[in-house]
């Protein structure tokens, strides 16, 4: 298992809206802009396969879209070409980070000094939800998925860990950038289920228009 201590202090960055990534868990990606082949290409040349993925965040006054300041880091454990150049990859959540600061350079692609500090338990075994009420979290979220007309395969649900629940739903729903980030940042996975579930709740409430979806 990797130590804090071996993360490097300096890491490739891919802000991407809405693409979420969480420790140990698997986010695939398909790269095609040049700049993002460049980024995976020297990745692949490290040791540690890093990649940062952070949530673009307005900033007034700045030209081009800012970062939020806390990302989660992923290695690439799988990665396959295209005939065209195009990379298809899989990144494994290895850790949360916040960012320090932006480093100029000679890159096409963005990169950033991190800091690792307060995300230590990242790095360990998989979480469990002891006051998970899993009954009711599925009866909302089939709720949810009948008001978005969408199917699940409700005995792998029903079995699956909660960390892997839990962490699987907060990357493949879809959810505003700002509500991934806010699930990103959870502090602990109670924490990460309770946003998810008062998300889910407010989006079959109608979101802003406060009415019930059908």
């Amino acid at each position: 298992m990797i130590q804090q201590s071996e993360l490097p202090d300096t890491i490739a960055i891919f802000p991407l809206g809405g693409a979420l990534l969480l420790p140990r868990s698997r986010l695939p990606l398909h790269i095609f802009e040049p700049r993002y082949l460049q980024m995976i290409e020297d990745s692949l040349k490290t040791s540690g396969r890093l990649i940062g993925m952070v949530q673009p965040n307005v900033v007034p006054g700045r030209e081009g879209p800012g970062l939020h300041a806390i990302g989660c880091a992923g290695r690439i454990t799988q990665f396959s070409e295209t005939e065209d150049g195009r990379y298809m990859i899989t990144l494994g959540g290895v850790s949360r980070f916040r960012v320090v600061q932006e480093v100029e350079g000679f890159a096409p692609y963005r990169r950033c000094d991190v800091s690792w500090d307060g995300f230590e338990r990242d790095l360990g075994k998989d979480e469990e939800d002891v006051d998970f009420d899993r009954a009711h979290f599925l009866d909302t979220l089939g709720r949810y998925f009948d008001a978005r007309n969408l199917s699940a395969d409700w005995d792998t649900l029903k079995e699956a860990d909660d960390e892997l629940l839990i962490n699987s739903l907060s990357m493949m729903l879809d959810l505003e950038s700002e509500d991934k980030q806010a699930l990103l940042e959870a502090p602990s996975l109670s924490t990460r289920r309770e946003t998810l579930l008062t998300l889910i709740e407010y989006t079959l409430r109608g979101g802003h228009e406060g009415e019930m979806m059908n």
